[in-house]
């Protein structure tokens, strides 16, 4: 049986998280693996520094109270680890689907998103993490880490979870996105929705030939594809055609350029996953 890794915290996202889990477990038949990881910095603090004018009495007393401290917020947040991790089961398993396993670590969550094996079908996350609320225009810390990471396809879930009906893909010819044409058209996950395939730029013999591969290799598959050649801003463009077609599921290739590019001048997937209020499915 595949598995579906869902990555939880306790953010508003979480549930979210579940929602589009247990949706994606529902019609490829998956299991569930809710994952929680707590960083090194929630269980053990810093040595403080306490040189200076502070006797050597008061630094010993001190360091004796923060060591105390700290024993007490590690266990704080394993307890918490546990709550967040026993609250997702229940509402995956609410949700219908009956195989879901819980696992609370300690470490970095790529180390144990990229351990996780390669039955993984698909990971899920949140656009944001605990800081939504104080960073509403930044994508979560882990995002871009886990993105880049994982072999497995990344579904990043909105804020709220919605039942999904039709999905776009969007489609520039190059190897990511041929990609997530080829990963469509195998999935189940896919199946029985209604498809768009939109390509942004000009309307080419290259690219309309490009376009005409990616829409037969859907239809070979049982799709009923509707294909588009759009002039435009890449973002503005997908971004009229979610709301104006009621998308609600994006699927898109996963920073195609290279790090040094997209640190210069920004990232199409990061604009769009930022910008987007639907789910995007990113594969590298």
């Amino acid at each position: 049986m595949t598995k579906i890794l869902a990555l939880v915290d306790g953010s508003l996202y979480a549930a979210s998280v579940c929602g589009h889990a247990a949706w994606i477990a529902g019609r490829t038949g998956g299991a569930v693996d809710v994952l929680h990881v707590l960083g090194r910095r929630q269980t053990a603090g810093a040595s403080p520094n306490l040189s200076g004018s502070i006797a050597l009495g008061a630094r010993t007393a001190l360091l004796e109270e923060l060591s105390a401290h700290d024993e007490q917020s590690a266990k704080l947040a394993h307890k918490r680890g546990r709550a967040i991790l026993d609250d997702a089961q229940a509402a995956i398993t609410a949700a219908g689907i009956a195989a879901v396993t819980t696992r609370l670590r300690l470490g970095d969550i790529v180390d144990e998103v990229t351990d996780g094996g390669a039955d993984t079908e698909m990971v899920v996350i949140g656009k944001r993490g605990e800081a939504a609320d104080f960073a509403k225009l930044h994508l979560g810390s882990n995002l871009e880490r886990v993105v880049r990471a994982c072999a497995a396809p990344v579904f990043v879930a909105s804020r709220a979870f919605k039942p999904i009906d039709r999905f776009l893909i969007a489609y520039d010819g190059g190897p990511s996105s041929m990609r997530a044409v080829g990963h469509v058209a195998r999935s189940a996950l896919f199946k029985d929705l209604a498809c768009r395939l939109l390509m942004v730029g000009s309307d080419t013999v290259k690219n309309r030939l490009s376009l005409d591969n990616a829409a037969a290799t859907l239809k070979a598959s049982g799709y009923t594809v509707d294909a588009a050649i759009v002039q435009g801003h890449t973002e503005s463009v997908i971004a009229q055609a979610v709301e104006a077609d009621g998308i609600g599921l994006l699927v898109m290739g996963a920073y195609g350029h290279s790090r040094i590019r997209s640190l210069i001048i920004g990232s199409t997937t990061t604009a769009m996953v930022r910008e987007c209020k639907i789910p995007v499915v990113l594969l590298r």
